[in-house]
């Protein structure tokens, strides 16, 4: 029996956790919001992200980060994006070398373009890193729904050791040592994701989802390559079986805040009403700023950043894509002479 601590009792941080729980693992859940963590412990369902799944009397809640981390084997870092960092540093006195700290959320740090597994490892040089991801809504896999993710690692015994805590008969763990690739899949799909929901929002079909989808691969794809990941990886779960649920799910926060834009709301609107951290809003910036330094072309990312950040219509967006300067669909391809 595994000893776990989940860090972050959000939605996704309560669906791992019961995963966790019917696995056998011991765990704790660790919130910095007192509030959340009263509820947690008087209801065993966190009423307000993840209503009508509920979690084992045996399970502890805490507001105490060094009791949560001491002991524990697996650290599951469950904060948004935009906490990874802050929280990790919190961490990082009660970290011994060789506890595993798994990160599962999804994003790119604005300021220093860094991926979350690079900053946990910049602020807690003791752990060693894992990453999991992959097509994951935490209000199916919180009821149970059959689910597949990937397990990344450097090193495989790590990332065998996250499949090993997590993997069951509905909830699949494959690996992968192709960190980055995941990171940067995960991260951008929500970047396309906005602009799929802006295309729902605007009353465009499914021709268009499946032009945005399919073109929003290949952005994904020419980036992640060009910064060193793996082709097979932008092909995979946490590529492209990740961006096609978040385009398409109901339960998308990124979707849905892309489809109150399309509607005409504004950003801070979009977020207000979602009630929950739209994690593409704050990649969109990482994004773009990455494409400019590795000289990628990304057309779509650009112009989400253009109706986010510049109050340009969406409609108007997506014309701009579609009289785009026309071109090949792949220029590798040949053509007889």
């Amino acid at each position: 029996m595994a000893k776990v601590a989940v860090i972050g009792a959000g939605s996704w941080g309560t669906a791992l956790a019961k995963v966790l729980h019917t696995n056998g693992s011991q765990v704790t859940v660790w919130s910095i919001v007192e509030a959340e963590i009263a509820m947690l412990r008087e209801r065993h369902e966190h009423v307000d992200k993840l209503p009508g799944v509920k979690l084992p009397e045996d399970m502890e809640f805490t507001t105490d980060l060094k009791a949560a981390v001491e002991d524990k084997e697996y650290l599951i870092l469950a904060v948004p994006s935009v906490f990874t960092r802050s929280t990790a540093k919190s961490m990082a006195p009660f970290v011994k070398a060789g506890q595993i700290i798994v990160c599962v959320a999804k994003g790119i740090e604005e300021n220093t373009l860094m991926t979350l597994s690079d900053i946990v490892e910049e602020e807690v040089p003791a752990a060693e890193v894992a990453v999991m991801c992959g097509p994951s809504h935490a209000e199916e896999v919180g009821v149970g729904l059959p689910t597949t993710v990937v397990a990344g690692a450097k090193k495989r015994k790590v990332a065998e050791g996250v499949q090993d805590i997590f993997m069951n008969e509905v909830f699949r763990v494959y690996t992968s040592p192709d960190v980055l690739g995941m990171e940067l899949g995960g991260s951008l799909k929500n970047v396309i994701a906005l602009a799929a929901g802006m295309a729902d929002g605007l009353g465009y079909g499914d021709n268009t989802k499946a032009a945005l989808i399919t073109r929003g691969i290949m952005e994904m794809s020419r980036l992640a390559i060009k910064m060193g990941a793996k082709a097979e990886t932008l092909s995979g779960l946490t590529g492209i079986g990740d961006l096609i649920v978040t385009c398409e799910s109901r339960h998308s926060r990124n979707r849905k805040a892309g489809m109150l834009i399309g509607q005409g709301y504004t950003m801070k609107q979009a977020m207000d009403e979602v009630k929950m951290v739209v994690e593409g809003v704050y990649s969109a910036k990482a994004a773009i700023a990455l494409a400019k330094k590795y000289g990628v072309d990304m057309p779509i990312i650009e112009e989400v950043n253009c109706v986010l950040f510049e109050d340009k219509p969406a409609k108007e967006a997506v014309r701009e894509l579609m009289m785009r300067d026309r071109r090949a669909e792949h220029s590798a391809l040949e053509w007889e002479a």
